[in-house]
């Protein structure tokens, strides 16, 4: 792979992830970064901030920028849900410039590495990723706020990837500010990223979903706050996430629900000395996670 100052980068949707993910490019100082966006004015939006050196707009002329814009580019970045890009690695297969580096940003993994398995042509390299960070306020327009600083980011390598390709991204990765990376399989993936993001944001939505007084942040102090702030979410994306991932999803709101009851039965109980055990416990458990 070429060093990152000689590599045009193509991003295919400038979303709040699109956005970022071009927002931390730029600082790298790649030859060109380029984007396809279905959206005119974002396309507009982002040329006019410096954002992007240049635009394309998706699905224009029966698909001649499309195909255009993805062979000019050594490193493309995918920022689109999970059924969108399986659908669009199908469709465009054949347009990406020969040798470049494909990797994609959806919070799932393990349909996306099938699906790649049997479409990938042999003079391309594509590696999963998906990068911890993000917003519950969507668009181009709240990318400056998505900050990757510090962040988590996931590689679920393929067999088949080129070691130098790897070693290109995680270097490009911590450069555009992630702290840590972890790489794992896709089903281990998805198997905690179900604890981690997926559980979260159902917990959320359900705590929301169980109380209709609009005033009652009157009564908040932060714990509400916090816990609800994902409720806010792209609903579209995470159905599409909740039912693609749904057989872990399940599994562990399950798991949640054993806790819950147990919790409950405690309280209902009075059983304060083995309430404050296991409230203690718990508490030890998160530290330990730090």
């Amino acid at each position: 792979m070429k060093p990152i100052e000689d590599c045009v980068v193509g991003i295919v949707g400038l979303g709040l992830m699109g956005g970022a993910v071009a927002m931390a490019l730029r600082p790298l100082k790649p030859a060109k970064i380029l984007a396809l966006e279905a959206d005119r004015l974002t396309l507009d939006a982002a040329k006019a901030d410096g954002v992007i050196d240049d635009g394309w707009l998706a699905g224009e002329e029966g698909g001649e920028q499309t195909a255009a814009m993805l062979n000019r580019c050594d490193l493309v970045f995918l920022c689109l849900n999970p059924a969108t890009l399986i659908r669009f690695i199908g469709r465009w297969m054949g347009a990406f410039r020969s040798g470049s580096l494909i990797t994609d940003i959806a919070g799932i993994k393990g349909n996306i590495v099938a699906a790649v398995e049997r479409t990938l042509r042999p003079d391309l390299d594509f590696i999963p990723g998906h990068p911890m960070a993000g917003s519950e306020k969507g668009g181009f327009a709240q990318a400056k706020r998505c900050s990757f600083q510090g962040k988590n980011y996931i590689l679920t390598p393929l067999t088949r990837n080129k070691r130098e390709n790897l070693d290109f991204l995680k270097a490009l990765i911590h450069g555009m500010g992630f702290g840590r990376i972890t790489e794992t399989t896709a089903e281990e993936h998805d198997r905690k990223i179900a604890f981690t993001s997926q559980l979260c944001h159902v917990i959320a939505a359900a705590l929301i979903d169980c109380e209709a007084d609009k005033e009652i942040t009157r009564f908040g102090g932060g714990s509400f706050e916090d816990l609800t702030r994902i409720a806010m979410l792209n609903a579209p994306m995470w159905t599409e996430l909740f039912l693609e991932n749904k057989t872990e999803l399940l599994r562990r709101i399950e798991q949640f629900e054993g806790s819950l009851d147990a919790l409950k039965t405690l309280i209902s109980g009075d059983q304060g000395e083995a309430l404050e055990q296991r409230l203690g416990t718990v508490r030890d458990r998160r530290a330990a996670m730090n």
